[in-house]
């Protein structure tokens, strides 16, 4: 299955802005990353069930030697999976979740 990969402006600021850090940290270091990124994010378009959901609707990919999880919505309908997040363990989990669209479990009331 290949889905198609619609990164959010929010998870391409969070690549972005990692992969500063990690590039001052050691060059080099950030393109690793990226890569890495890359990876995970290939696996999540070709087999995105074996991720799992950690959260309502949202399923959680790791990412290789980084402390990083892309926190992911698959849209079976559209064929595509939506990444919200690319998000370092380390933070608080709100961050993420802020991230994900509002949706209502309550039936509608029709008249």
């Amino acid at each position: 299955m290949t889905e198609t990969l619609i990164l959010l402006p929010e998870a391409k600021a969070d690549v972005a802005n990692a992969y500063r850090w990690y590039e001052n940290q050691s060059q080099g270091l950030g393109m690793e990353f990226l890569r890495c990124v890359e990876t995970t994010l290939l696996s999540i378009q070709r087999t995105p069930f074996i991720h799992p959901c950690v959260y309502e609707f949202c399923r959680r990919a790791l990412v290789r030697r980084f402390p990083f999880a892309i926190f992911f919505e698959l849209e079976q309908d559209q064929n595509r999976c939506v990444v919200y997040s690319i998000f370092h363990c380390s933070q608080n989990p709100q961050k993420w979740q802020n991230r994900l669209p509002m949706r209502s479990n309550e039936p509608s009331q029709e008249s």
